[in-house]
């Protein structure tokens, strides 16, 4: 059985990449508002939450410009 229409790896790619930037943009943002006892040096800098709406914005870029159910 051939397929008519591939889904490019770099759907799923993206796909993941937004989903995990969900989650770390998620547990910095809970991060924030639920500071830990045990401080790094540079915790000020909420590094989880730019990481987490880096990937996810990577990610959305890659799932959109490879959306598979385009006309």
């Amino acid at each position: 059985m051939l397929l008519k229409h591939a889904i490019s790896i770099w759907f799923f790619i993206g796909s993941l990449l937004t989903v995990y930037g969900v989650l770390i943009l998620g547990t910095g943002v809970y991060g924030v508002f639920v500071p830990s006892s045990n401080t790094a040096v540079l915790s000020n800098l909420h590094i989880a939450i730019w990481w987490g709406a880096g990937m996810m914005i990577l990610g959305a870029v890659f799932a959109v410009r490879s959306w598979p159910f385009k006309k």
